[in-house]
């Protein structure tokens, strides 16, 4: 038997010590490891032959570096030369950098993923479930359910003439059961496997709290405290459904969206406290898919929006059989043999499910953020600027947590851009021309400005908007609810916002992105091919509103 004496660079934690030994442990010829993050050294007992460069090979695959103390029947140390070579070079940060990150969901991924192609050493603390809201209890779970009620409601409500409707047999378990499972499928291949097969990456379970800017106490799952250095840290802890202090709710079995996406049966009443999205898009999935749905707003549907958006959607909701309660206020929740008893200003509600959909608070209690001189705004979101920095020299905060907008591509984006930053880089990230989607139907999709915006920024508009009867896609499909509205300058044409409710309304809207983005005039967007029949067309159509009564122009009139 032979004995090496190794001390391994580059470990922060007992975590990289355990992933140190099992990668030390995979080596043909090894049959004890042994690594100490205390003292920085590994003893490894192998077999006779057992060369010293596979034991550093093992050891850099996954980003340590090693320098041999002592080999079999040597007395004076040595170097293991190839060990100490990054798997890849460094290209702007400075050699050794580590980057510590607390949270694993899309914006501490992208974060993560362009810190080590930047030559980075990056550990990622997780206290929950890897891949964050989105992957888990949010994004991908909330569109299969969606899509699923979609196509339970396209079956009972057929607009063709020839097709006839019948309600659609609902088994809501095995529903749950495949959208789980296509969960787990993206969890595992755009999480899970990344960290596995990028050296660059580990992950230390725990919760995590500053003890200055660059160390941070992690309370592991056995109730052991690691401290961990870093050289930049970037927050990335999301937020989670935020809960309104009505007198018995905080006794009550309330779902969150998190428990209505897994439930396995449907509600036959599920009553709504909330009228946002969250609110919106779950109603009426359970609408479509057999439930009664009553919505409880304390203001209007979608009361963030643009007035005529809420107008539409409700009438939307309502003409399928929900029932909106508006300005009305909620007053107690109580709960017995499966009841829920809702009092409001505008009655007593009874069902037997309640989901509370009030919004999101980002998660930023617990971790001294206040102590080392963190920034947050009355919601206890994170101020930060548009290249991610709260103000703390080497810490960074990204996604939900921050005071920038809710959505997963808006931190997936500020994720890229802080990396590059805590790297030596330098990258802002630019809202002005942020698309966003609620998945709704029909669906509400916005960008730029509204014509309220506009006006508190002292600029002069003109809009025109288009009803849905006048685009031959809507036509063809026998669904014409909803408008598209185009905002521009006065005088200038230049496009400044567009908002839209309509059928796939999604699928449009980064056209008028683009169109913003590039200060395109309405008069350049009315000039442009679009293909027929098409719902993005009612762009063009819109467009030409600015100067043409499009109702005298034949189909496809360019």
């Amino acid at each position: 038997m032979s004995v090496y004496t190794i001390r391994v660079t580059g470990m922060t934690c007992d975590h990289c010590a355990q992933t140190v030994e099992k990668a030390l442990g995979t080596v043909p010829g090894v049959t004890a490891a042994h690594v100490s993050y205390a003292e920085g050294t590994a003893r490894v007992e192998t077999r006779d032959g057992v060369p010293e460069s596979a034991l550093a090979k093992a050891v850099a695959a996954r980003g340590y570096g090693t320098e041999l103390l002592e080999a079999p029947g040597s007395s004076a140390p040595g170097r293991v030369a190839s060990s100490n070579k990054p798997t890849r070079a460094p290209r702007k940060a400075e050699a050794g950098l580590h980057i510590v990150i607390i949270g694993s969901g899309s914006g501490a991924f992208a974060a993560a993923i362009r810190a080590v192609d930047e030559g980075a050493q990056v550990t990622m603390i997780e206290a929950g479930t890897l891949g964050g809201t989105c992957v888990n209890v949010g994004c991908v779970p909330s569109k299969i359910t969606i899509r699923a009620a979609h196509f339970a409601h396209a079956q009972a409500a057929s607009p063709f003439r020839g097709i006839a409707s019948r309600p659609a047999q609902v088994n809501r378990a095995a529903l749950v059961e495949q959208q789980q499972q296509r969960v787990e499928e993206l969890r595992l291949a755009k999480y899970q496997n990344i960290v596995d097969a990028n050296p660059g990456i580990s992950v230390l379970r725990g919760h995590a709290r500053f003890k200055d800017a660059h160390t941070l106490i992690v309370k592991r799952q056995d109730g052991r405290e690691t401290e961990l250095r870093a050289d930049r840290v970037l927050i990335a802890t999301g937020a989670s459904p935020a809960i309104p202090p009505v007198p018995g709710l905080e006794v009550a079995p309330y779902w969150t969206s998190t428990e209505a996406l897994v439930a396995q049966e449907l509600p036959r009443h599920l009553i709504i406290i909330g009228s946002s999205i969250v609110a919106v898009e779950l109603g009426q999935a359970f609408l479509r898919l057999g439930s009664k749905v009553t919505m409880i707003a304390r203001s209007k549907v979608l009361f963030r929006e643009d007035p005529a958006i809420g107008e539409a959607l409700a009438e939307a909701l309502t003409s399928e059989g929900m029932r909106i309660l508006t300005h009305t206020a909620t007053k107690s929740v109580a709960h017995r043999d499966g009841v829920f008893r809702v009092e409001t200003s505008a009655g007593v509600i009874e069902g037997d499910r309640l989901l509370v959909a009030t919004g999101r608070r980002p998660n930023t209690s617990g971790m001294n953020l206040e102590a080392i001189g963190v920034r947050l705004d009355e919601r206890g979101a994170i101020r930060v600027d548009d290249r991610s920095s709260t103000g703390v020299p080497d810490v960074y905060a990204v996604g939900d947590c921050t005071d920038q907008p809710q959505f997963v591509y808006v931190a997936a984006a500020a994720g890229t851009r802080a990396a590059i930053n805590m790297t030596g880089g330098d990258s802002a990230l630019d809202l002005t021309t942020m698309p966003a989607v609620i998945f709704t139907d029909p669906q509400v999709a916005t960008v730029g400005l509204t014509e309220a915006d506009a006006r508190l920024k002292g600029m002069e508009t003109e809009s025109r908007t288009l009803t849905l009867d006048n685009v031959s896609r809507a036509l063809a499909n026998f669904d014409t609810r909803g408008f598209i509205r185009i905002v521009a300058e006065a005088g200038t044409g230049r496009m400044l916002g567009v908002q839209a409710v309509a059928a796939q309304a999604g699928e449009l809207i980064q056209t008028a992105a683009l169109a913003i983005r590039n200060k395109m005039t309405v008069d350049d967007l009315a000039g442009q091919l679009f293909p027929y029949l098409t719902m993005v067309e009612g762009l063009k159509l819109c467009a030409q509103t600015f100067t043409t009564d499009v109702k005298q122009l034949s189909c496809c009139a360019g």
